[in-house]
């Protein structure tokens, strides 16, 4: 009996103990350390968000951040539960080896938002066109972007395939430029006809005095004289001064009983040398 409580005093004092002990110093380590990384990421959102950096980025900072000090807590930990971390670091590389190639794809992608995020060639809001695709970027993500299309579509890209393509943001510049076309007839003066649409443009709401409205000859073609019309909006009232411009147009032609452009047919005699046809009445164009 004496033998047994003995070996009964021997397994506490020297493995149970011990071992309990560990278990609680790997606790208290666990949550104090998870404590710690909390309070230390919060300072650096706080940071990065005062110096008005994108919030994307500062998301994918405190993602690197607590995933880097979590592992690091747990490699302290079994060192202080006498587990060697040299086995338990070469498996970590091991594993992101294998991470690698079987997740190639997403890793691409994975850098590629990052370069997003920090070259910054379009944020959330914005109007692009990119991958074959025109919208408003709702959210640019880990691995990809979604954005809304004018159909209200939601289109989901890989960064990237949206990285490697060209990328046209209309929201960065305050202003931009209207280009559209007015074609005139052979009989219509095109001094006169500039006149009229220069006035009319200019009564456009949201039309910028400075650069001033231009409306020039773009070419002499085979119906008559090709007038370009050009004007700047804010970017945000661009899609009402189009449209106006458009209407705009549209008006002046009919208030000014101009005809339509005739339409020509090539001469079966002289293919080289077109011959008119019956002009085109207004109201069929």
């Amino acid at each position: 009996m004496q033998q047994h409580l003995l070996n009964l005093d021997t397994l506490i004092n020297l493995y149970l103990v011990p071992f309990g002990l560990k278990v609680l110093a790997a606790l208290v380590i666990w949550f104090v350390g998870g404590m710690l990384i909390g309070t230390f990421a919060k300072v650096v959102r706080r940071v990065l968000t005062v110096r008005q950096l994108e919030p994307t980025l500062v998301n994918y900072a405190i993602s690197a951040i607590h995933v880097v000090l979590r592992v690091l807590l747990v490699m302290g930990i079994l060192e202080v539960c006498g587990v060697p971390t040299t086995s338990f670091a070469a498996m970590i590389g091991a594993v992101g080896v294998a991470l690698g190639v079987a997740w190639s794809g997403l890793l691409s992608n994975f850098a590629a938002g990052i370069f997003l995020v920090v070259l910054r060639p379009f944020k959330v809001g914005d109007y692009i066109t990119a991958a074959a695709q025109t919208g408003t970027v709702t959210d640019i993500g880990l691995v990809t972007t979604t954005m809304l299309t004018d159909n209200n579509l939601r289109v989901i890209i890989g960064n990237n395939k949206l990285f490697s393509d060209i990328i046209t943001n209309y929201n960065v510049h305050p202003t931009r430029r209207i280009d559209l076309r007015c074609q005139i007839a052979y009989g219509v003066d095109p001094a006169d006809a500039i006149a009229r649409l220069s006035a009319k443009v200019a009564q456009i709401q949201n039309v910028l005095v400075d650069p001033a409205p231009a409306v020039v000859i773009q070419e002499f073609n085979a119906t008559g004289t090709l007038l370009a019309v050009r004007l700047f909006a804010p970017t945000p009232n661009f899609g009402q001064v189009y449209n106006d411009t458009n209407r705009a147009i549209a008006q002046t032609c009919a208030e000014a009983g101009w005809p339509a452009p005739a339409t020509y047919q090539v001469s079966v005699a002289n293919p080289q040398q077109p011959e008119p046809a019956t002009p085109v009445p207004p109201s069929a164009t």
